[in-house]
């Protein structure tokens, strides 16, 4: 197949472009490398050096897909089988920084992609949505609860759902969407919650839990790498969507207290919860299982000691956590 990924080199994207690589399909990538205006300059240099060598890829696009002029070349220069839609404002905190932004991206990339996609023949368009359009849930939440997203970043997220439905309804091309939840590990960006547990810990810092009892369904990015690719390689999951995650939910003080306990140093403070913020457990991934045989296998004690060892040994990390 000939795959366009957009997102292409973000944590996510470029694990799922390497699997696709690795299976023999061609693979296309876009991406704008923004830093979204919080993210260091030397620290996003060396991801994406990291990130490129990785998956030994030496031509991606730097293309805003909301450009119609330079994604239309694209799209015009290669026969598009299926496009992987991962490209977006990362979390709820970016949108909130730059909501207009955040918004172009969201909304006009991802309405740009669509009728290109209408255009020129795509036969699949998978939509990368998240977790955080069911807004406060609890454990074992399905695919077909009713969605109430708080913040901007998962209303837009839950709206792109809805566009990509209705171009898929008037005959354009199938669809799957896929709702991943936290997930974190080598090659990302410190801004995250398990990156900042463990750097603050191996910087001997304070760790700071926002709500003792909040929980996240941690998802090790090994595993929702796989169930993309998956889902997007599968006939079964045409027009369909799916929790992609680990299905395990560990409160945040949990979670600070197993980085705390894998570096040995760090201490922790408890403090209120962010109200900016759902309540959020373990997604079901039952459907996933069955339609396409997701089978996450990296818990969280197994994927934090793993992305600790990564750490350690980064030349980057190792500087900046003496």
């Amino acid at each position: 197949m000939n795959i366009l990924v957009t997102g292409g080199l973000g944590l996510i994207g470029h694990n799922v472009v390497l699997r696709l690589k690795q299976l023999g399909h061609e693979v296309h990538v876009t991406d704008t490398v923004t830093n979204y205006g919080i993210i260091p300059e030397d620290e996003l240099d060396y991801l994406l050096e990291e990130r490129l060598k990785k998956i030994d890829y030496h031509h991606s696009y730097n293309f805003d897909i909301s450009s119609t002029l330079l994604m239309r070349s694209l799209f015009s220069r290669n026969e598009f089988d299926a496009v992987i839609h991962l490209a977006s404002f990362p979390r709820q905190k970016v949108v909130n920084v730059n909501p207009i932004a955040g918004s172009q991206v969201m909304s006009e990339g991802l309405i740009n992609l669509l009728e290109l996609s209408k255009e020129h023949g795509v036969k699949k368009f998978v939509y990368i949505s998240s977790s955080m359009v069911y807004g406060d849930f609890t454990d074992d939440v399905t695919e077909d609860a009713i969605c109430n997203p708080q913040g901007q970043y998962g209303i837009l997220k839950l709206a792109g759902e809805w566009l990509v439905k209705d171009y898929a309804r008037k005959g354009y091309f199938d669809y799957t969407i896929i709702r991943p939840s936290a997930v974190y590990g080598p090659l990302d960006v410190e801004d995250r919650v398990v990156s900042k547990f463990m750097l603050t810990a191996m910087r001997n810092g304070v760790l700071k839990v926002n709500g003792e009892n909040e929980t996240l369904d941690f998802t090790f990015v090994d595993d929702a790498a796989d169930g993309i690719v998956s889902a997007t390689l599968s006939e079964n999951t045409n027009n369909n969507t799916y929790n992609i995650t680990k299905s395990h939910s560990r409160t945040l003080l949990d979670a600070a207290k197993l980085a705390v306990s894998i570096v040995g140093k760090g201490t922790i403070e408890v403090r209120q919860k962010d109200n900016d913020f759902p309540s959020r457990g373990a997604l079901n991934i039952d459907a996933a299982k069955r339609d396409f045989n997701f089978d996450p296998k990296v818990d969280v004690e197994e994927g934090f000691k793993a992305y600790y060892d990564w750490l350690q040994n980064s030349p980057f990390w190792s500087k900046k956590t003496i």
